[in-house]
């Protein structure tokens, strides 16, 4: 669940008093800075009008700002209340520790709430996002959390931190024994889970900071173990990233290549499939068709695994996106089939009928 930690940074110059306002150092160092501690942060890094974290590339890493503006479109004041004083205890324990990028390691935990925020998870989650690798990096007890936040909020953590903990003798056994681990846990709190994949994808989203054979080991246990946890609780959006993810960084010369094969084929894939998709809601009222439609994107290590498998070339592969509509007859969907082949160009040999011709 968590990296390799530094216990000092040498490189995180300390930055003067008069240059920064209280509330900015509040805002963005926390008890680092409350304390007066020797922690200083990375030089490559600076502090935007916001009180951010910005990256070389200036993008912003998460604070307890951002978070608390997050929260405040759906909690109530208590519940925020609650949520930063997990904060404070994250941020304590996690004191004079950074990640391998040079970020203060407390930015993980925020993004890894901010994630869960974005799902509109409840108070108590958010806790345990913020506090997920209190146990297994600081030492602070399950019982201390039970007393301090609650006994709903202690057992979130201790799950998370018994999920960290699998080890596996064998990589078919890790994945066989992780997916019944995973699925015990979710049979108890489906919550634990969906924590544990906000962890896994803001890890993925950072990434970079690893060894390319560490990221490729971390890509690889990603496709195999929390992608197909992702699909099977229908969070679609977050296993296409996954796999996207995970494919840039175990294969990261064929992704590059792909990816710029798609971009070259197909322009912005979003903004195609948002084409086809109103495209097609205009045309089927025009037969007389109501109908909803949707559209997704097929992943580039879908369409990768699709080449490999079937050993197709790019131009071979055919669903670079997936479309849905769902009607409430069956003379409706052939109505519908007729105006989608008036509208766009059939493909011979590819139109299979499964209501006359079943599976």
């Amino acid at each position: 669940m968590s990296e390799p930690l530094y216990p000092t940074n040498p490189h995180y110059p300390t930055v003067p008093a008069s240059t920064q306002s209280s509330e900015t150092l509040e805002r963005s160092f926390g008890a680092s800075q409350r304390a007066g501690s020797t922690a200083t942060r990375n030089s490559q890094f600076r502090l935007s009008e916001e009180g951010f974290f910005l990256a070389p590339d200036h993008k912003s890493i998460a604070s307890i700002g951002s978070l608390t503006a997050k929260l405040e479109a759906y909690l109530s004041r208590a519940d925020i209340k609650r949520v930063r004083a997990a904060y404070r205890l994250a941020d304590e324990a996690h004191l004079g520790q950074f990640r391998q990028s040079g970020e203060p390691y407390v930015s993980h935990p925020i993004a890894v709430a901010e994630i869960c925020a974005a799902w509109k998870l409840d108070v108590d989650s958010l806790m345990a996002a913020l506090l997920h690798d209190t146990i297994e990096d600081s030492g602070i007890s399950k019982e201390e959390l039970s007393v301090r936040f609650g006994v709903s909020v202690a057992e979130l953590v201790d799950g998370l931190s018994k999920l960290d903990k699998m080890e596996f003798q064998t990589r078919a056994h890790a994945q066989a024994e992780s997916f019944r681990k995973m699925l015990l846990a979710m049979a108890n709190d489906v919550r634990v889970i969906l924590i544990k994949l906000a962890d896994r994808l803001h890890n993925m989203r950072t990434l970079t900071a690893v060894s390319p054979q560490k990221a490729r080991r971390i890509a690889d246990e990603t496709i195999e173990i929390y992608a197909p946890i992702a699909n099977r609780l229908g969070l679609h959006s977050i296993f296409l990233e996954l796999l996207d993810l995970s494919f840039r960084h175990s294969h990261p010369n064929r992704y590059k290549t792909l990816r710029k094969a798609v971009l070259s084929a197909r322009g912005n894939r979003r903004e195609v499939l948002s084409r086809i998709v109103d495209a097609t809601q205009r045309v089927l009222p025009q037969w007389g068709v109501d109908a909803e439609v949707t559209g997704r994107e097929k992943s580039l290590y879908g369409i990768y695994r699709k080449m490999r498998e079937k050993r197709l070339s790019f131009s071979q592969v055919l669903d670079v996106y997936g479309f849905r509509i769902i009607v409430p007859t069956i003379s409706d969907c052939y109505k519908s089939l007729g105006a989608l082949h008036a509208t766009f160009k059939p493909i011979l040999g590819r139109f299979k009928d499964y209501i006359a011709i079943p599976k």
